[in-house]
């Protein structure tokens, strides 16, 4: 084992934040706050931490997901961004190295904005960047367009834990990539009781932050004032396996034209999930972190 795992509970807004950290078990290179996916929770990074033996991992459950399903008050990118500073501020990290997967990037865009300071390096994976979203779409046609059957899920019920695993692994994502970190990453999404477990993410958490990536001014105003390096992963395939993927290869160098300071990263192999709930695809995430060559926290 290369790091011991413990889970802590933040004060924010409206209640306290699940919060997973993984110390190094030797000496610590770096902090990175790690920041999931819209449905997702702090267990989807356990194959990033096994590549970064000396890294210090800090990742919550953001508001709405995993055992943060309790909190009052709206969502929305600001109030994640606002989240991620008081995580840091318990954990005495002045600044950290901060990766985002899928809205967990466009999250992390809007945090190095409103909190510069506490930034040293963003690496946004296969996320961050403008969606290819047609013009006109309501915000229920605009969640359809980008997640199908990822927001479907949400209002589906299963009697057993066992069951979900099996919806699972019917999932074109996994077929090559079923592996035991996966199913506690799944259990854990459960909440509720036997015959009616549900994921915890609410269709209406997802509808909240997916109209406020999309639509509102945060992320734009993020991009545009872009100042810390920064480096983006795309993946081969998208959520179903498919291609085009979430980012469609021939739209890359337009979007890359239009942000002139970032660092483009094509991960060979790997669909929307597997870049980081995979071996290889966190390898990939790995290499881009261990660039940074500084400590980050003195301790906390």
């Amino acid at each position: 084992m290369t790091h011991t795992y413990r889970t802590i509970d933040v004060p924010v807004r409206g209640g306290d934040l699940r919060v997973g950290v993984w110390e190094p078990d030797g000496e610590r290179t770096v902090d990175v706050l790690a920041v999931h996916g819209v449905t997702s929770s702090h267990l989807a990074w356990p194959f990033v931490v096994d590549a970064l033996p000396g890294a210090r991992i800090i990742a919550p459950d953001l508001r709405g997901r995993g055992a943060s399903t309790e909190l009052e008050g709206h969502a929305g990118m600001n109030a994640h961004a606002d989240d991620l500073a008081a995580v840091l501020d318990l954990l005495e990290v002045p600044r950290a190295l901060v990766v985002g997967h899928s809205m967990g990037a466009f999250v992390s865009l809007v945090f190095a904005d409103r909190h510069a300071d506490r930034v040293s390096r963003l690496v946004l994976v296969d996320g961050g960047l403008p969606l290819d979203v047609p013009a006109g779409m309501s915000p229920d046609e605009v969640i359809q367009h980008v997640l199908g059957p990822t927001a479907e899920r949400l209002a589906m019920r299963f009697a057993s834990t066992g069951d979900y695993l099996d919806f699972w692994r019917a999932h074109p994502a996994f077929a090559n990539d079923w592996t035991p970190e996966l199913e506690r990453y799944l259990a854990y999404d459960l909440v509720g009781e036997e015959p009616e477990l549900r994921p915890a993410t609410s269709y209406e958490t997802v509808a909240e932050d997916s109209i406020d990536q999309n639509t509102g001014t945060a992320l734009a105003d993020a991009l545009a004032g872009l100042r810390h390096p920064t480096v983006f992963l795309t993946a081969e395939r998208g959520l179903l396996d498919q291609v085009p993927a979430l980012y469609a290869a021939e739209r890359i160098p337009t979007l890359i034209e239009q942000y002139p300071g970032l660092q483009h990263v094509a991960v060979p192999g790997v669909n929307h999930y597997t870049i980081v709930l995979s071996k290889r695809g966190a390898d990939a995430v790995a290499r881009i972190v261990r660039e940074e060559p500084v400590v980050s926290s003195p301790g906390a």
